[in-house]
């Protein structure tokens, strides 16, 4: 006599509905944290683009600080404030840096934090 014994395949529905919260959740993280991304990648090239400016070891602190302004407010980056903006001088160097955290309301109580550091320096010659 032979017994045939029937296995299980698939899913069940406690591990069908685990999965697609993990994807789900994953999505929304995404949905997200990428805004705060290719808003930085705006921060970025507004940098690169500064420092290909003629003449910007010449402006002085304020002229610099509109031109950053008038750039952030064009691609409507709001994260980054003038307080995040320091602007420093030595003899034959310009060095301006744009500190700034982002905090993002993921869902409920959890959110997410990400800081940025971005530093363009230039030499006078």
């Amino acid at each position: 006599m032979i017994v045939y014994t029937k296995r299980q395949q698939g899913f069940t529905f406690i591990s069908l509905s685990f999965i697609l919260g993990l994807i789900v959740f994953f999505v929304l993280l995404g949905l997200k944290i990428g805004p705060i991304y290719l808003d930085h990648s705006k921060v970025v090239s507004t940098l690169s683009e500064l420092k290909r400016t003629p003449g910007i070891e010449e402006q002085s602190e304020s002229e610099i600080r509109k031109s950053l302004s008038k750039h952030f407010d064009m691609n409507y980056v709001n994260d980054v404030t003038q307080e995040n903006i320091t602007i420093s001088r030595h003899e034959n160097y310009l060095k301006v840096v744009i500190e700034y955290e982002v905090v993002k309301n993921i869902v409920g109580n959890l959110s997410v934090l990400v800081a940025f550091n971005d530093v363009m320096e230039i030499n006078k010659q």
